[in-house]
């Protein structure tokens, strides 16, 4: 038995690995995994510092020609802060994954969804909601022009509609129907109003471009 041992053990075994070259190849393969390791660990940058999310972080938002100094949560949507922290309803909370469009506000003159967009990615930029547009107690152009064209039955989405126009006819000052429908392609109607907030998009752009009165 002790010969057979030794045969097997030996480097003419017909095992083709010995069981002292095993353990010593795992031992090496360990010291060596070990060291990779180490070195890795070394060139690794310092981790970067996580905010909580129940932690407060204190922004200042430009809403509506007004500077708000508040402190938010880095989770909280614009839409979350506009509506429940600084009392702005006329912005609406739909889908909350931006595909409605019924949050829609403009960031400096860009039409963006306020639910996808975090509070604290505001700061430093003019944000405008539905209550901006107004003048004084007057309706602003492109409220008077959904008015006056009938661009709305629910209403639900109506203010996103609103911003998504206003924020095209500052871009387009005298839009074509198909830059109109590709303009308003992110906003939905369940309504089906589609050709009244076409019509009403003509008319926001008549009306900033000072092109007649009421119809």
């Amino acid at each position: 038995m002790s010969d057979a041992r030794e045969r097997d053990d030996g480097p003419d075994s017909k095992q083709g690995v010995s069981r002292r070259g095993f353990l010593s190849s795992v031992g090496t393969g360990a010291l060596s995994l070990a060291a990779a390791r180490q070195a890795a660990a070394a060139e690794m940058p310092p981790p970067t510092e996580v905010v909580q999310a129940a932690e407060l972080t204190q922004v200042v938002l430009q809403i509506n020609g007004r500077q708000h100094q508040l402190l938010v949560e880095p989770r909280w949507s614009l839409a979350y802060v506009l509506r429940e922290r600084l009392g702005l309803t006329g912005t609406k909370v739909g889908c909350e994954r931006g595909e409605c469009g019924a949050c829609t506000v403009l960031i400096g003159d860009t039409p963006r969804y306020a639910c996808m967009t975090l509070a604290v990615e505001a700061e430093g930029v003019t944000i405008t909601t539905l209550e901006g547009l107004m003048l004084g107690e007057d309706l602003g152009p492109t409220q008077q022009a959904f008015v006056e064209e009938d661009a709305y039955q629910c209403g639900y989405c109506t203010p996103g509609q609103i911003m998504t126009v206003e924020g095209l006819v500052r871009a387009q000052p005298d839009p074509s129907l198909e830059t109109i429908q590709v303009g308003m392609s992110g906003n939905l109607c369940r309504c089906g109003a589609y050709p009244h907030i076409f019509r009403a998009a003509r008319r926001a752009a008549a009306l900033r471009r000072g092109e007649g009165g009421a119809s």
